[in-house]
């Protein structure tokens, strides 16, 4: 067996590598990434990460010519054009930017999520503002509303990149926000979550805490 062509920095409890790990699970490209561990935060640098992202954000991807692709959006885009089965990004027409439109939403949950996280967790308690972080609360629900009023037929129809920022951000909610209790409030949402959840692909990427 060849050795993989490219290698992707990352974190096992980052949502952003997971929706990247969960593509290459669902598109058969596991054995052609190398993993390569990153410990970094807002306060604390990598070297090596930032040598080839200066942004010092993962997921990053070196390429096997070296060149370095970062954000997930672009590495999902990238990674699935390498493979032979069927698109999980529709390739033109109004369901391709529909389904970019949808993950795009789950991403701002991501976002919105992540910043509440370095609130809550790296700033001191004295420097924390409430209402900033209500702000970003509010953007959650305002997303996990809209997917649950509007969308719960569209995510349900195929697993693509829709789909699979959807899961990852209420896993991410589920990890770091437990007590947010959206079940109850979103029962299709889910119901369809319960479903998706038990892929493979899934299972093998339940981020850690």
């Amino acid at each position: 067996m060849s050795s993989p062509g490219m290698t992707l920095f990352y974190s096992p409890s980052s949502p952003f590598v997971r929706k990247v790990m969960v593509l290459l699970h669902e598109t058969g490209q596991l054995d052609r990434v190398a993993l390569q561990p990153v410990q970094a935060t807002p306060t604390t640098a990598d070297a090596e990460l930032n040598r080839h992202n200066p942004a010092g954000k993962i997921p990053a991807l070196r390429l096997a010519d070296g060149n370095v692709l970062h954000d997930s959006r672009v590495i999902l885009d990238y990674l699935d054009q390498q493979h032979v089965g069927e698109p999980l990004i529709p390739l033109q027409g109004s369901s391709r930017w529909r389904r970019l439109t949808l993950a795009a939403l789950a991403d701002a949950i991501l976002d919105a999520a992540v910043l509440v996280r370095y609130e809550t967790f790296l700033r001191p308690p004295e420097k924390r503002w409430e209402q900033w972080q209500q702000g970003q609360q509010a953007k959650i629900e305002r997303a996990l509303q809209q997917f649950e009023n509007e969308a719960i037929a569209e995510l349900a129809c195929h697993f693509d990149i829709a789909a699979i920022g959807v899961a990852c951000a209420l896993g991410y909610l589920d990890l770091r926000q437990p007590q947010l209790g959206w079940r109850e409030r979103f029962p299709q949402l889910a119901d369809w979550y319960a479903d998706v959840s038990q892929r493979p692909s899934m299972q093998a990427t339940v981020p850690l805490a």
